[in-house]
């Protein structure tokens, strides 16, 4: 996590490093406390990594302090492949084309809340040196942006740190390349131990408990590069020839009386970096060693024991010394160190009152005299301000470049003192983390001494202090940082005195108001860059419209409380943008103004639309994950033709036929347009596709494409309503539907005629009742095909009984027929006794509840031509399903069907005798 953060932060810095093109610092102005740490290491696996940049021809864009700075930063990787890797990349950067920094400027798409310090930090100016710090942060970037491994060789680094061992294990492998053994229990060292490890190059062993050293143990590992015993117990050393290969050798925080060096150690000529510790220094102790040059030396005096003689001691030839002393002791050094080439100096553990003052200002006298010494540094420093003033006018006329103090606790009390700000060569002050112990004091006297400064370049961070005063004279600042204070809206208001200003910082503070911080801005006439994330910033637009000075192109209010009205609020010509973690749920329409935009992050926001970019018409990056997005439009990638870069992941994708047009446009465009693609992207809803990738998500094109979904419906039915128009007008399929219905519905009312009903004793199927004008039908076609199928037909002029009334015969034959069949045609309606019959017929079957009726419709009769009298008719005719007699010869069969379906059931039919009938 670690790792990637400070890449990130790496990242970012060179963006704004690459926008500003013009300013060259030191590392210490460009990284915390926590990543200096990181820096002050060494590795002399990456021994290749120089020539391999001298032979792209990039030679002299990065000093000798900051090579061995960046060797140090790949220590946490592991593998020198890594940097050779990235310096190959910086060909494109060399001095005669820096015009093609600008294609690395889309490192802005890393930058989602990158902690630590400000992502603006190295947007700074310097006519010197153009471009060189940028190089040094592009590689850095490059090798922590890497994932470092031995390739397939990973069995050749063993890690058993922090694993409570008493001694090395016997069973490691024998091709070991790294050992790390650090922060155990080991108190001894023997031939045995490593002697069989031949291609052994690096060996951790501190933070153990080791007393004695023979260097004997070393002769067989002749690939040792890299020897850290450092934090031991380590009294005396047995001096003996030891490999030449050795880069990096930690003797630091033992418990040496004098240096612990071998005359053996002057053979080492490869080595860089040397840590040692001693309770006394004598000028002797260091000729062994005098004619090598060296990159680090770190001297370790916590123990040191003052003496009454003070000794001259020449600290050879080294790029960078680190003193560490005592860290509760006042400052007391009663020796005279001086180095020849000296360009970075740093001490830690510095205990100052205002009486032993001016002991560290004469210790530093034969330090900071030589024209080289351009980085020098305080960590861990505790003293009054009253010397704290004092030290910064002696350091003000020296040739120091770059002063840091890190970890300053102020002490006793804080009154005006004064201060003369000579000419200086000082570019850049950086204070982190102030611990202030004096609770009532002057707050000008505080603020003034570093308003008024004549530097380039101040940052103040993490010191709670409330406010910094508008210097009095027009200020020579071009870069401020108060990343972590505790100033309000009124920080800087009406300040006309910083126009030279090209950025500033205001990261974490208390700033709460954007339209006052836009007021702020108005006379800084050469700003460019402002950084006012992790604040409580709001815009309300009733307080007026923002005005910004119309030189800011980068902007940072991430992690504010901004909702959509803070586009209302930007600077004209804004060009880097940066908007994520605050309460954005829409861009506005109508905003104008932002034609200049190319970087754009709003990431962690609650956007539900991929913007396009009708009011971004120059947007080349885009960051939007973390949002409500769930069907980003297909038209982005149209809409947006300048986009060389578009991260949207994390967002709750909603796998649909949208979504599935947007998934066809990501593969028309160029693989690295679109970041995270496709780890990043999966559905959300529905649940069935929750977390698939959007590249596996399919859906039918039947199922998106509305045009063809309408043919696939509409065509078939089209088909179908033709085929039947055809069968209804040409076959008469209504009327064979019709009849195969009624046939149907016949046959299952002729099984379901109750038992005590077919058991009556009937003398006839069917009772045939018709007008005299359709005797001629009934006599040649209906009688003729019911008796050829054996069925038995009751007729007024065959079976009427002589002597009996026309009403008694009718109803007699009614009773005795198992059915009654009604012949309709006008000439019924007109027939009085056709009606009679009807009627009885019709009483019966609401007597019995049967169902002994069949219409046959031999002719259509018109409704208005029934009289009212004849309501039954009426009634039957809509109620009652009736066969209609077909004209076509061709459907008979189907009709004379229909009607014996009426009779396929077993009946017992007696004659007038009595006589019973199969």
């Amino acid at each position: 996590m670690a790792q990637n953060s400070f890449y990130d932060t790496a990242l970012f810095r060179l963006r704004t490093c690459v926008l500003s093109s013009s300013f060259s610092v030191p590392l210490e102005v460009i990284f915390s406390p926590s990543e200096k740490e990181i820096l002050e290491f060494d590795d002399p696996r990456l021994s290749s990594a120089k020539s391999c940049l001298s032979e792209f021809g990039a030679s002299g864009l990065i000093s000798e302090l900051e090579w061995h700075r960046l060797m140090s930063v790949s220590e946490l990787l592991g593998l020198a492949s890594c940097l050779t890797f990235g310096l190959t990349l910086v060909t494109p950067l060399s001095q005669s084309q820096s015009g093609e920094l600008d294609a690395h400027q889309d490192v802005l798409k890393n930058s989602s809340n990158p902690p630590g310090d400000s992502h603006f930090n190295a947007m700074i100016k310097d006519k010197e040196s153009p471009i060189r710090s940028c190089h040094f942060v592009y590689i850095v970037a490059l090798v922590f942006g890497t994932i470092i491994q031995f390739s397939d060789e990973s069995e050749f680094v063993v890690d058993m740190s922090k694993t409570s061992l008493i001694h090395v294990p016997k069973d490691l492998p024998p091709k070991t390349k790294v050992l790390d053994l650090s922060q155990n229990n080991i108190s001894e060292l023997h031939l045995s131990d490593i002697s069989f490890l031949s291609g052994l190059r690096v060996l951790r062993l501190s933070h153990n408990r080791i007393q004695g050293l023979d260097i004997s143990i070393f002769k067989f590992n002749h690939d040792l590069e890299y020897l850290d015993l450092s934090h031991n117990q380590l009294q005396k050393i047995s001096c003996h020839p030891i490999t030449t290969t050795l880069k990096h050798l930690d003797l630091s925080f033992n418990d040496f009386d004098a240096l612990p060096i071998c005359k053996e150690f002057g053979n080492l000529t490869q080595l860089n970096f040397l840590g040692l510790s001693a309770t006394k220094l004598q000028q002797l102790d260091l000729l062994p060693i005098a004619h090598l040059h060296l990159s680090c030396i770190l001297l370790d005096l916590e123990d040191y024991m003052k003496e009454d003689k003070k000794e001259s001691l020449q600290i050879l030839n080294t790029k960078k010394l680190h003193l560490v002393f005592h860290p509760n002791s006042f400052f007391s050094v009663q020796v005279n160190i001086s180095a020849n080439s000296l360009g970075c100096l740093q001490l830690t553990n510095i205990k100052l009152n205002d009486y032993n003052c001016q002991v560290l200002l004469k210790f530093l006298s034969g330090l900071t005299g030589g024209p080289t010494l351009l980085n020098f540094t305080l960590n861990h420093m505790e003293t009054t301000w009253k010397c704290l003033v004092k030290v910064f006018q002696f350091l003000w006329p020296k040739p120091v470049e770059y002063l840091n103090i890190y970890n300053l606790t102020i002490v006793e009390s804080i009154d005006e003192e004064v201060f003369t700000y000579y000419k200086t060569t000082l570019k850049a002050l950086k204070i982190e983390h102030i611990t202030n112990k004096v609770f009532i004091f002057s707050q000008t006297a505080l603020y003034t001494v570093f308003s008024e400064m004549n530097i380039l370049m101040l940052t103040i961070s993490d010191t709670r202090f409330i406010h910094m005063l508008c210097p009095q004279e027009p200020s020579t600042f071009k870069f401020l940082n108060f990343t972590q204070n505790s100033f309000t809206d009124s920080v800087f208001q009406n300040c006309d005195t910083l126009a030279r200003l090209e950025t500033l910082i205001l990261q974490k503070n208390e700033l709460k108001d954007l339209f006052k911080t836009s007021l702020m801005t108005k006379d800084m006439l050469s700003l460019e860059t402002l950084d006012v994330s992790w604040n409580s910033l709001e815009y309300d637009r009733s307080n007026g419209n923002c005005s910004w000075v119309g030189s800011i192109v980068v902007l940072n209010l991430s992690s504010n409380a901004l909702t959509d009205s803070v586009f209302r609020c930007l600077p004209p010509r804004i060009k880097v943008l940066d908007l994520h973690n605050n309460r954005i749920r829409s861009i506005p329409k109508d905003v104008t103004g932002l034609e200049t935009l190319q970087e754009l992050n709003l990431a962690s926001n609650s956007l539900a639309h991929l913007p396009g970019c009708g009011i971004f018409s120059s947007l080349s990056i885009l960051i939007i994950d973390y949002n409500s997005v769930s069907n980003p439009s297909a038209d982005f990638f149209q809409s947006c033709q300048k986009i060389r870069s578009l991260k949207a992941g994390n967002n709750p994708f909603q796998c649909s036929c949208e979504l599935r047009d947007f998934i066809q446009s990501v593969g028309q465009v160029s693989s690295d347009v679109v970041e995270g693609w496709p780890e990043s992207y999966k559905c959300d809803y529905p649940e069935s596709y929750k977390g698939t990738p959007l590249k596996d998500f399919q859906v039918s094109e039947l199922s998106c494409n509305t045009a063809l979904l309408i043919v696939t419906i509409v065509v078939p039915g089209l088909v179908l309503a033709v085929a039947v128009t055809v069968l209804c007008i040409y076959l008469d399929l209504p009327w064979y539907l019709r009849m195969v219905c009624q046939w149907t519905q016949t046959r299952r009312r002729a099984r379901n005629v109750p038992l005590e009903e077919l058991q009556r004793t009937l003398q006839f199927h069917a009772f045939i009742s018709y007008s005299e004008h359709d005797s001629a039908w009934v006599k040649n076609e209906l009688i003729p095909n019911l008796e050829k199928e054996d069925i038995r037909i009751c007729l007024h002029e065959r079976n009427f009984v002589a002597g009996k009334s026309i009403v008694e015969n009718i109803i007699n034959c009614i009773e005795k027929s198992y059915k009654s069949i009604f012949v309709l045609s006008p000439n019924f309606v007109q027939s009085e006794w056709c009606h009679y019959e009807l009627y009885f017929a019709h009483h019966n079957l609401f007597h019995e509840g049967s169902n002994n009726l069949i219409l046959i419709l031999l002719e259509p009769i018109p409704q208005n031509t029934i009289p009212d009298r004849y309501h039954k008719l009426r009634a039957l005719m809509a109620q009652r399903t009736y066969l209609e007699w077909p004209k076509e010869k061709s459907k008979h069969g189907l009709f004379w069907a229909n009607i014996r379906a009426a009779f396929n059931i077993k009946l017992r039919l007696v004659t007038e005798n009595d006589d019973v009938k199969g």
